[in-house]
């Protein structure tokens, strides 16, 4: 039987990983490719963002290879191993999980319920008792700002946050470019890191959830 060029690239990380293998590919572990891991996947936004369907191809597939890099390394724990059958295994059970409406009760819901549901099936799953459960501090400040205010919003939590300056007619992605540019050349001029700043400002967010969420119970 002929593989298929997926079970091709699981031989070929197994070659590259074993002894006899490349030296280099042996040598790393899951914290030293985890700044790849990134560096893939802005690469691939990048090619989504400028239409390069021959570039997002092509770093699709880098994003691809550190999946089943740090795959292939998990096997090798030896006390907690997993493969990329076991990765696989997993999301496709999450994947009909938290689709009911498709595999289980065939409900006919919105693109805002399907959301909704997700979200509450998720916070189930993981035992999560607050919005911000789960969020990822690490992550960049803007996207992590982004994140807190959906949490509240999805868990109909009214936050007490800054007015709006210079908002314009109308949000489209160039309009709030210009907003955000804007807002960061000012801090940029005043001496202000707009990214530390924003974060700080997010910690207070967090703590605003918690605080809003212990007193409705």
């Amino acid at each position: 039987m002929t593989s298929s060029h997926l079970q091709q690239l699981v031989a070929v990380m197994d070659r590259l990983r074993s002894p006899g293998g490349c030296p280099w590919d042996a040598e790393q572990t899951h914290e030293s490719l985890v700044k790849f891991l990134l560096e893939e996947s802005y690469e691939y936004i990048e090619a989504v963002e400028t239409q390069d369907r021959e570039a997002m191809r092509e770093e699709l597939g880098d994003v691809l290879l550190q999946v089943y890099f740090h795959a292939r390394m998990a096997e090798e724990h030896p006390t907690d191993p997993f493969n990329i059958e076991d990765v696989a295994k997993i999301v496709a059970e999450k994947l009909i999980r938290r689709h009911p409406h498709v595999f289980a009760e065939a409900e006919d819901l919105s693109s805002d319920q399907v959301l909704e549901n997700w979200e509450a099936l998720k916070a189930k799953e993981k035992g999560r008792t607050s919005a911000v459960d789960g969020v990822p501090v690490g992550q960049p400040a803007l996207p992590l700002v982004a994140k807190l205010l959906y949490r509240a919003e999805k868990n109909r939590l009214k936050l007490d946050l800054p007015s709006k300056i210079q908002e314009p007619a109308e949000a489209t992605p160039e309009a709030v470019g210009e907003v955000l540019l804007a807002t960061i050349a000012w801090a940029s001029e005043h001496g202000v890191d707009p990214e530390g700043a924003l974060r700080l400002v997010a910690r207070d967010l967090a703590a605003q959830i918690a605080k809003i969420e212990s007193t409705v119970g």
